[in-house]
């Protein structure tokens, strides 16, 4: 690449994040937003009894009113259960005084240590199955909170028999200071209209863990967690196995909370690569076209780069000074309006203003760390990424 054509890839390069970002914008203001979807009350035919299978792993911030919030729903018949590795498992006492507190739920407590395969999550996952009473099966971590009529809009897609899989998009709640803020921003910020992009796009293969929800024999068809039980990024390939049954996925317009608890950088960092090592595992091209949506280096590179034409007179030079410029005005403006609209208030707004360029700087060296390494570790765990779809198409053969 010689020195005169490095302006205008660094230009062309601008001008995607520039035009993914417009894009992230407008698909955040077309997408009814968490506010609104929480606050939707509208009657919904009720097609079932459900079991919910929550995996839980030790104590957290709020896990008792986060686990509280599926107590106080208004189906009107389901099942709750609550699966640990071990008795002595934090978690265990937090159950245990929810079933006190609620006697007229169907409650129960499943401690099973079996070890099914690598994914300690899928392990717990096929202990807690194998206790439901239900046809309709509704997955969910331990760390998102819902609205008392969650349960109800989350299956009721899978009245169709067409609907194979209904998954909810989330936003963040922080629990804590500073970090936390940063690390609701990645959520709010960049997840989240990322999933709006894909959704306005016409992409269809969601699949997060706040919830997945199914009929049983749809889960039994696609080889059950059983062909999980060594898959980096479960959620995600359970949603594609039950896409590979000719089944679709709707993204529910149910919008959870989850918590985001992390109280240092270092806790931070882990966590988000984690994530990001796990996006490059399943969709490494996907991946690669992430850093167009870090926006702040972007609209910085674009500013050096309109200020080295500032003093050229060439015409062609010119027009591109006037490109860049109109590119890095429409970048920060894209910017502000998704920063605006994941904002709960123009108190939070302004509030956290300040963070973005750290936030999206941040991003950049954890999409840069992420691009390297060959695992992570979750819970504890070491899990290898390299062989993470060799272990997908493995375990659906062996389902077969």
């Amino acid at each position: 690449m010689t020195a005169q054509s490095l302006p205008l890839v660094l230009w062309l390069l601008i001008a995607l994040c520039c035009a993914a970002t417009c894009h992230a914008a407008l698909a955040a203001l077309v997408y009814p937003g968490p506010r609104a979807a929480s606050g939707a009350r509208r009657h919904v035919d009720v097609c079932g009894s459900v079991s919910v299978l929550k995996p839980l792993c030790g104590d957290e911030p709020r896990l008792y009113s986060n686990l509280e919030t599926f107590c106080t729903q208004t189906h009107p018949s389901y099942q709750l259960l609550f699966g640990v590795a071990s008795p002595s498992d934090p978690a265990v006492n937090v159950v245990r005084r929810l079933a006190r507190a609620w006697p007229q739920r169907d409650i129960e407590l499943v401690v099973d240590g079996s070890v099914h395969g690598s994914n300690r999550k899928v392990c717990n996952l096929i202990s807690l199955a194998a206790r439901a009473k239900h046809d309709l099966i509704v997955i969910a971590d331990s760390d998102i909170a819902v609205e008392p009529d969650y349960l109800v809009r989350v299956t009721a897609p899978l009245a169709d028999a067409d609907v194979g899989i209904v998954t909810c998009p989330y936003r963040a709640r922080r629990v804590g200071g500073f970090w936390s803020r940063i690390g609701a921003l990645f959520i709010d910020e960049w997840f989240a209209p990322c999933v709006h992009v894909a959704h306005a796009l016409g992409r269809a293969r969601f699949g997060f863990g706040a919830t997945l929800a199914l009929r049983r024999g749809t889960l039994a068809k696609s080889g059950g967690f059983e062909a999980l039980r060594d898959c980096l990024a479960d959620d995600y390939w359970l949603a594609e196995r039950v896409h590979a049954l000719g089944l679709r996925t709707v993204l529910s317009d149910v919008v959870v909370a989850t918590d985001v608890t992390e109280s240092d950088l270092a806790s931070l960092w882990h966590r988000e690569t984690r994530w990001l090592r796990t996006i490059r595992s399943i969709e490494p091209i996907g991946f690669a076209f992430l850093c167009l949506g870090f926006t702040t280096p972007w609209l910085l590179t674009s500013a050096l780069l309109g200020l080295g034409f500032e003093h050229v007179m060439d015409p062609s030079q010119s027009i591109a000074d006037t490109i860049v410029d109109l590119s890095t005005s429409l970048g920060l403006s894209a910017r502000l309006v998704l920063h605006w609209r994941s904002a709960r208030s123009w108190r939070a707004f302004w509030r956290d203003l300040p963070l973005i360029p750290l936030r999206d700087m941040l991003m950049w060296l954890q999409w840069l760390a992420a691009s390297f390494g060959s695992s992570v570790v979750w819970r504890g765990e070491r899990i290898p990424l390299d062989d993470a779809r060799d272990r997908y198409d493995a375990n659906a053969s062996d389902s077969q």
